[in-house]
């Protein structure tokens, strides 16, 4: 019996594997890389103009750099082009900033119809919540961690 299992296994596998879409994965690398690159391109010109426009300092430049970035990829989740550049660009679109204000938006449209608080709002952490969990628990661990212990 097992051999007649394993036959039929080995069988389904081949059915399975020439029914699957075939990706080329040069051409997805390259858009991922364009896609990407482009998104750090348009995050480079905000930067830019944080400092020379509004002399800002490096600082105060990369944090309205990461607003105004955070800020566009909510905006384009919303109006549902950011999942269009996700199509075309995979995880070049997810890599940067923007992917993680996607992260954030994108449970919280599905549930629109039910609202902007108990929809969007209550929605809207189901991914960042334990991102944001985890992030602010190590922060505070480090935090106690370099006050104890190296200062």
């Amino acid at each position: 019996m097992d051999a007649i299992k394993q036959k039929q296994d080995q069988e389904y596998q081949q059915y399975v594997y020439k029914k699957m879409p075939k990706s080329n994965l040069f051409k997805n690398c390259m858009l991922a890389f364009l896609v990407g690159g482009a998104i750090c391109t348009v995050g480079q010109i905000v930067l830019n103009i944080g400092k020379n426009y509004y002399n800002m300092n490096q600082e105060r430049a990369a944090i309205f750099t990461s607003i105004v970035m955070i800020f566009l990829g909510a905006v384009l989740t919303g109006i549902g082009v950011y999942d269009d550049i996700g199509k075309i660009g995979g995880a070049g679109s997810i890599v940067p900033i923007t992917g993680f204000s996607n992260s954030i938006v994108s449970p919280a449209m599905e549930f629109k119809r039910e609202g902007y608080v108990l929809g969007v709002g209550a929605k809207m952490f189901v991914v960042a919540g334990p991102v944001l969990v985890y992030g602010i628990g190590t922060s505070v661990l480090i935090g106690l961690i370099y006050h104890f212990f190296i200062k």
